[in-house]
C-alpha cells in the first residue's frame, strides 16, 4: 500500500535553469561557463618554511640578495630588519666588551703596580725609616732656618746634576738631615748618591765606583783605532772633563758610525774590565745621543 504523506518540492526545469545560472555563470548558448584559470597554492613545504622563515632568520634556506625562498615582501623585510639589528647589536657588543676588558686590565695593572711599590717601601723602610711611603714629607720636620739652607743648597745642586729636579734634591737632602746628618755632610752624600743614579749620565771617573752592570756617559770621541776582531765596528777612547774611558762598540748593535772629536752620550752601556780598568760596551740595549747631530740612534 503506497504512502500518499511524503513531500517533495516539484522544481520545474527553468527554476532550475534560473538557480544554475545564479551559481555559475553560462554562454549565450545556456552552456556553463569553465574557468579553465589555474590555481596556484603552496605546497605544506613551503608553507613550514615560510613560518621558519618569519620568524627564525637562522632558518632561511635561500639568503639571496634579490629574494628570500620562501617569503613574502613583508617578511622579507622584517627579516632583513632583524638581521641588521642582531649585526648591530652583535657589533657593538663586541666593542663594549674589547673597550671594557682594556679599561678593567689597565686599571689592575696599575693597582698591582701600586700594590708592590707600597709593598716594596714598606719592606725598605725596615732598613731606611725615610723610605717607608706612610711617613710625611721630610720637609715638615725641619725648622724655618734649616729648610731655608735646605733650599738654598738644592738650587745650587740642580745646576750641577742633570736630569734632577730642584724638588727632588730639596726632599732628599730633608731625609738625610732628618736622619741625623750635618747639612755640610748631607750635601757631599747626597751629591754623589744623585750623580751615579741609575739611568742618569755619571762622569767617567764614577764608572768604577757604580756596582751595576749598566751605566751612561757624556764626552769627546778622542781617538779611535782598528777593532782587534771582525765582531767589532767601532774602538776608541771618550773622554770628560773627569776622566776617559774605552769603549767597545760591537757590530751586532747596529749602532752608527761614530767619528774623532764628535760628542756623544750613550746610555745603557754594558760595563766591562779590561785591563784592571772599567770599559764599556755598546750593545743592542744601548742608546746614542749626538748633541752635535741633534737626533738619538736606538
Amino acid at each position: 500500500m503506497s504512502s500518499n504523506n511524503s513531500s517533495s518540492k516539484v522544481v520545474t526545469v527553468d527554476e532550475q535553469a534560473l538557480k544554475q545560472t545564479d551559481e555559475q555563470a553560462v554562454d549565450e548558448d545556456c552552456f556553463p561557463v569553465v574557468d579553465e584559470t589555474p590555481e596556484f597554492e603552496a605546497t605544506v613545504e613551503q608553507e613550514v618554511q615560510a613560518k621558519v622563515d618569519a620568524n627564525h632568520p637562522d632558518g632561511i634556506v635561500d639568503t639571496s640578495d634579490d629574494r628570500i625562498h620562501g617569503a613574502t615582501l613583508e617578511q622579507q623585510e622584517r627579516i632583513r630588519a632583524r638581521e641588521d639589528e642582531l649585526e648591530r647589536i652583535s657589533a657593538q657588543a663586541e666593542i663594549g666588551t674589547q673597550e671594557g676588558r682594556e679599561k678593567r686590565t689597565r686599571t689592575i695593572a696599575a693597582n698591582q703596580n701600586k700594590a708592590r711599590r707600597v709593598e716594596f717601601q714598606k719592606r725598605a723602610a725596615s732598613v731606611d725609616p725615610m723610605a717607608d711611603p706612610e711617613r710625611a714629607d721630610p720637609r715638615t720636620e725641619l725648622s724655618r732656618e734649616q729648610l731655608a739652607a735646605v733650599n738654598k743648597q738644592s738650587m745650587r745642586l740642580a745646576k750641577e746634576l742633570d736630569g734632577w729636579s730642584r724638588a727632588a734634591i730639596s726632599r732628599r737632602l730633608s731625609e738625610a738631615v732628618v736622619g741625623g746628618q750635618d747639612l755640610t755632610s748631607a750635601v757631599v752624600n747626597v751629591f754623589e748618591e744623585l750623580q751615579t743614579a741609575p739611568g742618569h749620565v755619571i762622569p767617567i771617573v764614577k764608572l768604577e765606583e757604580v756596582s751595576r752592570k749598566e751605566a751612561s756617559i757624556e764626552g769627546r770621541v778622542e781617538t779611535l783605532w782598528d777593532p782587534s776582531h771582525p765582531s767589532i765596528a767601532q774602538v776608541g777612547l771618550i773622554a770628560d772633563d773627569s776622566g776617559q774611558t774605552r769603549v767597545t762598540i760591537w757590530k751586532s748593535s747596529d749602532a752608527p758610525w761614530i767619528e774623532e772629536g764628535e760628542q756623544v752620550r750613550i746610555h745603557k752601556a754594558a760595563r766591562n774590565w779590561h785591563e784592571g780598568r772599567v770599559s764599556l760596551a755598546v750593545t743592542g740595549w744601548s742608546t746614542i745621543h749626538f748633541p752635535g747631530r741633534g737626533r738619538w740612534w736606538e
